[in-house]
């Protein structure tokens, strides 16, 4: 996972040294305890936390490949962006990124088609005004390079 794989990566541009030294995030029901610097762990009500959290001033929050935790949000009206990555593969199996009665209505805010078959899409809510303390969903992340936004 990330907590393993940044905090000892080194990159020329910097990137790794803003990403580990920026606030962190992890909902979890079984971690007790976090090693990655500047992370914080967030337990039982996660909607109540995550809407505390947008209320705060700062940057936008990001979630890195976490259907459940997508999905838990998404009752709450908590997500203001998504930012997907289609593949040109199709597995035939795996799991839903929306539960049946989540609906959404979205629109479109951006597209890009890259030259592997790869299709970025964004999507905010269609009656959404744009926040300032947006939450944007990423799936899946390995699509994008360090720095690449």
């Amino acid at each position: 996972g990330f907590a393993a794989a940044w905090p000892g990566r080194k990159d020329p541009d910097g990137f790794a040294d803003r990403f580990n030294s920026m606030p962190k995030y992890v909902v979890s029901s079984t971690l007790k305890k976090l090693e990655w610097n500047n992370s914080h762990l967030i337990r039982g009500d996660v909607a109540r936390e995550v809407a505390k959290l947008k209320q705060q001033p700062g940057q936008d929050i990001v979630i890195h490949g976490s259907p459940g935790l997508i999905r838990s949000l998404l009752p709450h009206d908590l997500i203001d962006e998504y930012r997907l990555l289609v593949y040109p593969l199709v597995l035939g199996k795996g799991k839903r990124l929306f539960d049946e009665g989540s609906a959404a209505n979205l629109k479109l805010a951006e597209s890009a088609a890259f030259d592997t078959g790869v299709v970025k899409l964004i999507y905010r809510p269609a009656d959404k005004a744009p926040d300032t303390a947006r939450i944007s969903t990423s799936l899946p992340r390995q699509a994008r390079r360090p720095g690449q936004k």
